[in-house]
């Protein structure tokens, strides 16, 4: 009976232990989750300001191509 008892007690430790190790292990991946989570986010406001420089970009370089064209008729009528 005694055996048995010790042996018992001995399975309950090493299950304690694994229980132990596996939350542990679940504690870390949670906040691993969260880290990708807070680097998602981080990503996608770089996108969007990225985004947005783009668009500006793309109407500064419409409003020079506007002068650009103006000039050159300007030119093309002074030759004239």
């Amino acid at each position: 009976m005694a055996e048995t008892v010790i042996a018992t007690s001995e399975t309950v430790d090493r299950l304690t232990e694994r229980i132990d190790a596996l939350s542990y292990q679940a504690q870390e991946q949670a906040k691993q989750v969260e880290q990708q989570g807070y680097q998602i986010l981080a990503l996608g406001n770089a996108l969007q300001t990225l985004a947005e420089n783009q668009e500006q970009s793309l109407e500064q370089l419409a409003y020079l191509t506007d002068a650009l064209e103006r000039l050159m008729a300007k030119m093309g009528e002074s030759r004239s």
